[in-house]
């Protein structure tokens, strides 16, 4: 700002201070630089915790490995009682699932929705709405380490 704007007596650091202090000057520069690197940038998830709160850490001992799946249901389907023994990131792109997660209740993801799954908690998923149900599954998990397990159906 030019000393005409400011005044003789400089009002120019005070308004600057305002602004930084109300909206913060992290947040200013991080959302303009977001918005100028990635314009259409959309956070899904960030945490450090499952779903139902646990917090977690990555498998060690081996090489890292990733995988990614779409899981499919049709309406109706289950995927049947399993649990997840590496941390797994879900997103629903279409449909409704209801998980159900034993003692711990149930829940229910629609599209749009991202989650850290529960981590040796069993579980099923169940496609509760009248269409077709897909999600996003990326396992963060280790070579040699299964990623999920089968399990008998809970009585």
């Amino acid at each position: 700002m030019n000393n005409e704007m400011c005044g003789k007596r400089s009002i120019c650091p005070l308004v600057l201070a305002i602004f930084i202090g109300y909206f913060g000057i992290n947040s200013y520069f991080e959302s303009a630089q977001a918005k100028d690197v990635y314009p259409r940038l959309k956070p899904l998830l960030s945490t450090g915790k499952t779903i139902l709160g646990q917090q977690f850490t990555y498998p060690t001992g081996a090489p890292a490995k990733v995988t990614s799946v779409i899981v499919l249901l049709k309406p109706g389907e289950e995927t049947g009682w399993h649990e997840h023994k590496v941390p797994l990131f879900a997103y629903i792109i279409e449909g409704e699932l209801t998980v159900n997660y034993g003692p711990n209740g149930k829940r229910v993801y629609r599209a749009g929705d991202s989650l850290i799954e529960a981590i040796n908690i069993s579980h099923n998923g169940k496609n509760t709405g009248t269409g077709v149900v897909r999600v996003l599954a990326v396992f963060m998990g280790v070579n040699g380490k299964p990623n999920t397990v089968s399990l008998k159906p809970q009585q």
